[in-house]
């Protein structure tokens, strides 16, 4: 067998960043509660794991620098050193280093630049202040000097490997590779007297033990944990030895190679070793840490790219099942339409389970902005405080990973548009501090991320008269108060009067936009001047397969997305005539504004005999489309449109149904924009659908 160890390294790249993560969100909890031990546990586990990590691999400039920063977090831990904003901001820079140094090694290959060696030895300087005299004075010295060598001790390691070391992914000379940082191997000894004969080999089982006298100043603790992450899978006994033991070491080095054999379990008896033979490992750990290391192993790692394929392979399962149920319909087979309908349903589960595993919660990506929140009020010279919530609303993967960007910048606009400084805050009447907040929930089918603010709000004049100097709106116009907010989101529009690190170059806004018109999402915004104001983005929960509705039109075939889907209605003939000349219909005493699809896509030949209305709704926006037939519920796996149609307007996509056909599934909230667009150019006026439907 053979050990992949660059899968083993990369593995530990991916967890050594998320452990950087988790240790930035305890020391900015820290930050706020400087007496929480719990959040001093965590950066020093999170610290103490990517060093002992680090050095299975032999990355030394990691683990030199996290053993600096794990010495300052334990004299914080035992309460030597006092925590301050100063000893915060100088842990979250060494954490941004930390994550400099795992970038080097993913990028294999490449070096630290000057400037971060310049950062890193500014870093080790601050860093030593907070250590005890001994440490900081020892950080500079790389050779062994003669006082070194008489604070040292000699010890005794037996160690025995359990026969699964192999198959967890673990490499034995990486813990001696490891445990050499600590001192110096005096003689390590391999113990090979377990090892099966020929025909009980198994090249996959581990039968190698170390006798290891060992020379170093560290103390038995740090030298116990070298042997953290194999604890399960070895048996490590750790002695002190007396005055004695060197001359005894020499004479036994001494004997002749002749010599009977003597087992190592008959050498190391009086002392206490490890027992002769692989190491079995114990099956009563009831400790808090096996048990939370137990419930971690009932979690598995999967490559995204084969949750991917997954959903592919389910979504042409999903096409097959539609067409398998179509033929058995057809045939007047009642078995073998029961037969069909078992597989459907199994399909359908398989699906939903395929679907929920690329669903994470939101709450990874909204905790790091807490330090984007922190880093630019510092900036700006404001005090602004980042409230999360709906931290657990989850969403598929992908949509996850490209909301990152347009939520960032969207927070940046805020803080240094938004809100204002505190002594305009004062002068106003509010709170000095500023209030930003991050919330995430579901409605209709689709996640709703909220940017709100306590600031000045947004300008509407302001606005108004640069996109009239800009030619992005006619002199005149009458526009509503949603549409000149959403003026911002054009092309280079920017109402900044100074260019700064953060905004006011008149990019950004646009490409937040399109970033999430990409993701099939729409971004709108409210603002209440003096009050603040609120961006909304609605997303879809899944960029793969949804429910759909089917309806027809002639013999072409639409899906609509069953979430926006609220009722269907037939037109009498009294409500046909009614509806085709008012442009809506009166449904239980609300205005319905109706859209024919008939007429928006241009199908020929007269309206079909029977008329059907299928109301929907996304956001606030209510509306009635106008079908021939309904098809009834359809699995939608949706397929994107080919270059030649990808700027068509009121679909987003297609589908194939069980037949073979080809449907397009409507974009219900571009198809209602679309429509109030062109209602507002046809009367000059300002109009919403939203404001019809109330």
């Amino acid at each position: 067998m053979s050990i992949n160890l660059d899968q083993a390294q990369q593995t530990f790249i991916v967890e050594a960043r998320e452990l950087l993560l988790a240790m930035e969100e305890s020391l900015l909890q820290l930050e706020s509660e400087p007496g929480d031990q719990d959040a001093i546990g965590a950066v020093f586990r999170a610290a103490h794991t990517i060093k002992g990590s680090a050095g299975l691999f032999g990355l030394t400039p990691i683990v030199s620098f996290t053993h600096i920063v794990e010495d300052v977090l334990d004299r914080l831990r035992e309460g030597s050193v006092s925590v301050d904003a100063e000893l915060i901001a100088l842990l979250l820079k060494s954490g941004d280093h930390m994550l400099e140094l795992i970038d080097v090694v993913a990028s294999r290959g490449e070096q630290l630049q000057a400037a971060a060696l310049e950062r890193e030895a500014a870093l080790r300087q601050a860093l030593q202040a907070y250590q005890a005299p001994a440490q900081a004075a020892a950080q500079p010295v790389q050779s062994e000097t003669v006082s070194d060598i008489q604070a040292e001790r000699l010890w005794h390691i037996s160690l025995r490997f359990g026969v699964d070391v192999f198959r967890n992914g673990m490499d034995p000379l990486s813990f001696l590779r490891y445990l050499n940082t600590l001192g110096q191997m005096v003689q390590v000894t391999t113990v090979t007297d377990s090892i099966p004969t020929v025909e009980e080999w198994d090249p996959e089982s581990c039968h190698l033990g170390f006798e290891i006298d060992f020379r170093s100043a560290a103390g038995h603790a740090a030298i116990n944990e070298v042997f953290d992450f194999v604890r399960e899978d070895c048996a490590v006994e750790i002695t002190a030895l007396d005055e004695t033991a060197e001359s005894t070491r020499t004479d036994l080095v001494s004997q002749d190679d002749t010599s009977p054999v003597i087992h190592s379990g008959e050498l190391l008896g009086d002392q206490r070793a490890v027992p002769r033979g692989p190491a079995q490992v114990s099956t009563e750990r009831a400790s808090p840490a096996n048990e939370q290391k137990n419930k971690d192993g009932r979690y598995v790692r999967v490559n995204a790219d084969k949750l991917d394929e997954l959903i592919n392979l389910v979504g042409e399962l999903v096409i097959a099942s539609a067409g398998a149920s179509l033929l058995a319909r057809s045939c007047n087979n009642a078995p073998l339409q029961e037969a069909s309908s078992t597989v459907s349903g199994l399909v359908e589960e398989i699906l939903d389970g395929a679907l929920h595993l690329r669903m994470i919660p939101i709450g990874d990506t909204f905790n790091r902005f807490r330090r984007v929140v922190r880093d630019v009020s510092q900036e700006l010279g404001k005090d602004i405080d980042l409230i999360i919530s709906g931290a657990e609303t989850e969403l598929d993967k992908t949509v996850v990973e490209k909301i990152g960007d347009p939520l960032m910048h969207l927070l940046r606009n805020s803080m240094d548009h938004g809100i204002e400084s505190a002594e305009a805050r004062r002068a106003s009447g509010k709170s000095a501090k500023g209030h930003l907040s991050l919330n995430a929930y579901h409605d209709s089918g689709s996640i709703v991320i909220e940017i709100a603010d306590d600031g000045a709000g947004l300008n509407r004049e302001r606005i108004l008269e640069k996109a009239q100097e800009r030619g992005l709106v006619a002199s005149g116009a009458v526009l509503t108060d949603q549409e000149i907010y959403n003026l911002i989101f054009e092309p280079g529009f920017s109402t900044a009067e100074a260019v700064t690190n953060l905004s006011g170059r008149g990019v950004g806004m646009d490409v937040v936009k399109r970033n999430i018109t990409l993701l099939r999402g729409t971004v709108d915004l409210d603002s209440q001047p003096g009050e603040g104001t609120i961006v909304r983005i609605r997303l879809p929960l899944t960029l793969a397969i949804i429910n759909g509705f089917l309806v027809g039109i002639d013999q072409s075939t639409y899906v609509i997305p069953l979430d926006m889907v609220q009722e269907c209605i037939e037109l009498d003939e009294q409500d046909r005539q009614s509806s085709r000349d008012n442009g809506y219909l009166d449904l239980r005493g609300e205005v319905l504004p109706l859209v024919y699809l008939r007429d928006h896509f241009n199908h020929e030949g007269p309206p079909a005999r029977r008329q059907n209305v299928v109301v929907v709704r996304y956001a606030e926006h209510k509306a009635g489309l106008v079908v021939d037939d309904l098809l009834g519920e359809f699995q939608t796996v949706i397929k994107p449109l080919g270059k030649l149609f990808g700027g068509l307007r009121g679909i987003s996509g297609s589908t194939i149904l069980g037949s073979g056909a080809v449907a397009l599934i409507l974009d219900i909230p571009a198809l209602l924009n679309q429509i109030v667009q062109l209602e507002a150019r046809s009367t000059q006026t300002p109009y919403s659908l939203s404001a019809a439907a109330r």
